[in-house]
């Protein structure tokens, strides 16, 4: 049951949930669940055990607290007396006849970001360089496969080249959410136009939220001009204007970056400042 445990924590954080794993440490005396039982829970699902009644379901209360109210990595230990006088140093008295006393522990344990760059131009190379020192995963698609066979993408976890329509065409809402934002970088206009058409078109004129969870974050990289054809471009394709305004444009925090890699560095900011729910609507995220 570990292994299950553990290989369904990595699922899910694959699939941008958060997580958290719940372990027995310690038992003392009668009790329901046994020294290494582990159970994990997303907001909406659970697995495996710490021994069920009154126990498992305080846990789990406090599972939903931590999913629902932690915005980053968060771990914590609590004491529970299986008896509804149990006393002592910070322990947690259960309405049990167990009698017996428990350690869990508790790990939230949060995705980290995942950032798909459409377009292997001077922009995506420099963010590449920055992704793994940071620990966060990065995909690349281009055109052109030349671009896509560099060096520098090698410790991308997905690389494609091929046309934008052969990129999308096994694509659904479920599988693009593996990615938390999704980076318009092309060197072609039209193909970064054809990119947004066809993502709108994958996810759904109906999607509310483009906030890295719900559905991926989208950024543009690109001028007010050009932003001003490609939405025009996007409401001729019914794509609603509340979906439009969430697609940031020019991308990152407004540092007046100019080079490639000062361009990354807003791009990795303004991701950061998105992981940690501050300030949703920032004026960056739109041209002024």
């Amino acid at each position: 049951m570990t292994a299950e445990v553990l290989q369904w924590v990595v699922n899910q954080l694959l699939k941008r949930q958060s997580v958290v794993l719940v372990t027995v440490l310690t038992t003392k005396g009668s009790v329901p669940g046994k020294t290494g039982s582990k159970m994990a829970m997303t907001s909406t699902e659970t697995i495996g055990t710490i021994g069920g009644a009154g126990l498992e379901l305080c846990v789990q209360k406090r599972c939903l607290e931590l999913i629902t109210t932690k915005r980053s990595a968060f771990a914590e230990v609590l004491n529970f007396g299986l008896n509804k006088g149990a006393k002592g140093y910070e322990v947690t008295a259960l309405d049990s006849l167990c009698g017996g006393q428990v350690t869990v522990s508790l790990e939230l344990m949060i995705p980290m970001p995942h950032v798909l760059l459409f377009g292997a131009g001077h922009c995506a190379e420099a963010l590449a360089k920055f992704f793994p020192t940071l620990n966060w995963e990065y995909s690349v698609h281009d055109t052109r496969n030349e671009f896509i066979e560099k060096s520098i993408f090698q410790s991308a976890k997905e690389l494609h080249s091929g046309l934008v329509a052969d990129f999308f065409e096994h694509e659904s809402a479920s599988t693009l959410n593996r990615f938390s934002d999704i980076f318009l970088l092309g060197h072609d206009w039209s193909e970064d136009e054809e990119r947004l058409v066809r993502l709108f078109k994958v996810l759904g004129h109906t999607t509310t939220k483009l906030n890295g969870k719900d559905a991926p974050r989208i950024g543009v990289i690109g001028s007010r001009s050009k932003w001003s054809a490609f939405s025009q471009t996007l409401l001729n394709e019914d794509v609603p204007q509340s979906m439009i305004d969430q697609i940031r444009c020019p991308s990152g925090l407004n540092i007046g970056a100019q080079s490639p890699e000062e361009i990354a560095i807003a791009v990795l900011a303004q991701i950061l400042v998105d992981e940690k729910h501050v300030n949703p609507t920032h004026p960056t995220w739109r041209n002024q």
